[in-house]
């Protein structure tokens, strides 16, 4: 199975990395190829999980696109049109993933052909659903979110963690206040990261910009939603999504909730890959 190594620069000039790995299996999707998108601190070579999904992808013949946003690793040192920049999960502001996606978007089109997806992981899911949600030219077949994180501050201190989120979140707004947006903290919740202040408060703020249940009735493709009920059960950032998302009652978009299913779907990958298969090409 051939590997091709690819670049894109955004139209904001940031270059980024990925590798296109092409099908010569009889197409049984009705899709041309799916774009993969890595959750916080991920890259496009690193997630078992994708290698899990895409190899599936591959046998149904359809090309698989892992690819690094600019919130690629923990700290990364980006190139840019304008010179090197400090990225990474620390550094990154997600709506900037509109440019990263519009780029893999065309990228893939370009390769395989028209009929192009996406598969986001984690804050690679809520990148996915952010993106479709804000740029009307991204036209997508399908989207498929696994364990997109609600990244929602009302939901967050009303939770059990609630008064720890909250020691966080004005720690950083003071660090703000103060001039110094950049200063790196380190986090415990959602999850154990190392991030700047700035980007904590953007990122989980009030305003919710990024909380995916509030995006999802922008998306205009066909949208499978899974979730892991382990992860439903501890992390704050999944508790109580299923029922949050079946309120919304969107003909275009499908939830599933899949039993002993971690965030990282450790020992439910083939349940996973059954339901994706079964919504994208009815296997």
């Amino acid at each position: 199975m051939l590997v091709d190594l690819v670049q894109v620069t955004t139209r904001d000039g940031v270059r980024l990395d990925g590798m296109l790995q092409t099908s010569t299996a009889t197409k049984a999707w009705p899709l041309d190829g799916l774009c993969f998108i890595h959750g916080t601190g991920g890259n496009f070579y690193g997630s078992t999980l994708f290698d899990a999904i895409g190899t599936h992808c591959l046998e149904r013949g359809c090309a698989v696109l892992r690819v690094n946003t600019r919130g690629h690793d923990g700290i990364s040192n980006a190139v840019t049109t304008k010179g090197g920049r400090r990225l990474g999960a620390a550094y990154e502001i997600v709506d900037d993933c509109r440019h990263d996606l519009a780029a893999w978007i065309d990228f893939l089109k370009e390769r395989v052909g028209p009929r192009v997806g996406l598969v986001g992981h984690s804050l690679g899911a809520v990148k996915a659903i952010y993106a479709l949600a804000h740029e009307a030219s991204m036209d997508v077949v399908c989207a498929v979110a696994v364990s997109p994180p609600r990244l929602s501050y009302s939901w967050f201190c009303q939770s059990p963690e609630g008064a720890t989120f909250l020691v966080a979140y004005q720690r950083a707004e003071q660090l703000v206040q103060a001039g110094l947006p950049n200063t790196l903290i380190e986090v415990q919740l959602p999850l154990p990261f190392a991030i700047t202040a700035a980007g904590y408060v953007e990122k989980y703020g009030p305003d919710e910009r990024y909380n995916y249940l509030s995006l999802v009735k922008s998306v205009r493709c066909p949208m499978l939603i899974t979730l892991g009920a382990i992860e439903a059960a501890g992390n704050m950032a999944f508790r109580g999504a299923a029922d949050a998302i079946g309120e919304l009652r969107r003909a275009n978009i499908s939830v599933v909730t899949i039993a002993d299913a971690d965030h990282f779907y450790t020992n439910a990958r083939r349940e996973l890959i059954a339901e994706l298969g079964r919504w994208i090409g009815r296997d």
